[in-house]
């Protein structure tokens, strides 16, 4: 896929070392509550070798964001299944605060809808991740309240806001 300036393509083995390089830095890591700190490359690099065969199932779709050729961030579509899925993206911190982020969940959107055909998208960030809850604003996402996970990255449990999309919300144009 293409957006005004980036390119998502089906995340591979291969881009499993640059996004060890950017889950490392803790300032990305901390708003990741599925991840750990420190990372290990090697489950990285297992996760980045699911990732053709959870495509292949409809599963989970997973995207290298890339920006002239370098990957910048990943954002995907997962826990796909009776046309819904959740929403997710991570950057590296030297790319925030560019409307990259919304750019590629804006696009992800689009293949929700158009390609995969599903109704209801879901999402959630860290509740002192404000900047991801402008992104899914952005994108006519509704809050629906506060929950509570354990984020593996922080070693703790952590406040997620989490909202909701569906074919009724405001779908800004790609």
């Amino acid at each position: 896929m293409r957006t005004p300036r980036l390119v998502l393509r089906p995340s591979d083995v291969g881009d499993a070392k640059r996004a060890f390089e950017i889950v490392s830095d803790w300032e990305v890591a901390r708003n990741l509550a599925a991840v750990t700190h420190p990372l290990v490359l090697s489950d990285q690099q297992a996760w980045f070798e699911s990732h053709p065969d959870a495509w292949a199932d409809g599963r989970a779709y997973r995207f290298a964001v890339l920006l002239r050729g370098e990957m910048i961030g990943l954002a995907d579509l997962d826990g796909v299944s009776a046309a819904k899925a959740e929403l997710g993206y991570w950057f590296a911190k030297a790319w925030w605060g560019n409307g990259y982020a919304t750019e590629a969940a804006r696009a992800l959107v689009g293949f929700a809808v158009d390609a995969l055909r599903l109704d209801r998208l879901t999402a959630g960030h860290a509740a002192d991740n404000l900047s991801s809850g402008r992104v899914l604003s952005k994108l006519g996402f509704r809050c629906t309240g506060e929950t509570e996970t354990y984020s593996r990255s922080r070693r703790e449990t952590i406040a997620v806001l989490t909202y909701v999309w569906d074919r009724e919300s405001p779908r800004q144009p790609l």
